[in-house]
């Protein structure tokens, strides 16, 4: 296993790669991020969604099975290769605090991938889902309607404390899969935080850029603006503080200098 430090050389270095990758490889990689991300939360309508009768009596292992499903989306980003946004926001944080990045850098990268994340994220809605027409009948399009329908209903404050910690738990995901060696433990050491926050009901912005968009393909009422202002503007703002934060400046601080 990687120790902690070793773990933010890691980081260290992947950044650098990262920040030099050219806009059209960014962008198809980020793409595939918000595909690969758009495939787990299909999974979890799939598995956890299509599990009425369980919810009624036992709501906490509908929820259990949602998040346990979730996790394909990062476990095929970090193991195939693929540019995710939220991952990054704590990818740079260690070589900004040292100087080695410039926020120029960050920002060029955080921009291209977010867009990138949300172009997969949309393809995968409507093209490989709506059209398809897999969650159009209950008890698929009922949990379609209801998760929406509730990651659009809270005030902004609490989507974006609901998007630290789901950031936080994402990135610590991250970090446990650069600290294991072997495929196998890096797929649990993955799974585990992204479960967690999944099960837990965190709001993650690339996630939700799946969720609430094939929710109103599906005829859900609720427009692109209330998706915009009421959840992917706080969960975004929530996301960079919980991975850039709480994950890539403290471990950076932490492990990543000299002193």
């Amino acid at each position: 296993m990687n120790t902690p430090k070793e773990v933010v050389e890691i980081v260290n270095t992947l950044a650098q790669t990262k920040g030099q990758y050219k806009i059209n490889k960014t962008l198809i990689l980020a793409f595939l991020a918000g595909a690969y991300v758009a495939f787990g939360g299909l999974l979890s309508i799939i598995v956890g969604g299509g599990s009425p009768g369980i919810a009624v009596e036992n709501p906490g292992i509908t929820k259990f099975l949602f998040g346990a499903t979730f996790p394909l989306g990062l476990i095929l980003v970090v193991i195939v290769g693929a540019e995710l946004f939220t991952g990054n926001n704590a990818y740079f944080m260690p070589n900004v605090l040292n100087k080695k990045q410039g926020i120029r850098t960050v920002l060029k990268n955080w921009g291209l991938v977010y867009v990138g994340n949300f172009v997969g994220a949309i393809f995968v809605a409507y093209v490989i889902t709506h059209l398809t027409h897999i969650v159009s009948a209950s008890p698929y399009m009922d949990s379609v309607q209801q998760v929406a329908l509730t990651k659009t209903s809270h005030s902004f404050l609490v989507t974006f404390l609901k998007g630290i910690g789901a950031n936080w738990l994402v990135c610590l995901a991250v970090w446990q899969g650069m600290a294991a060696k072997e495929t196998a433990g890096k797929i649990f050491a993955i799974w585990l935080p992204v479960m967690a926050f999944v099960t837990m009901g965190f709001e993650h912005s690339i996630a939700n850029m799946y969720f609430i968009p094939l929710a109103i393909f599906e005829g859900v009422d609720i427009t692109w603006t209330t998706f915009i202002v009421k959840n992917l503007i706080p969960a975004t703002l929530g996301n960079i503080v919980g991975g850039g934060v709480f994950v890539g400046m403290f471990y950076g601080y932490l492990f990543g200098g000299d002193k």
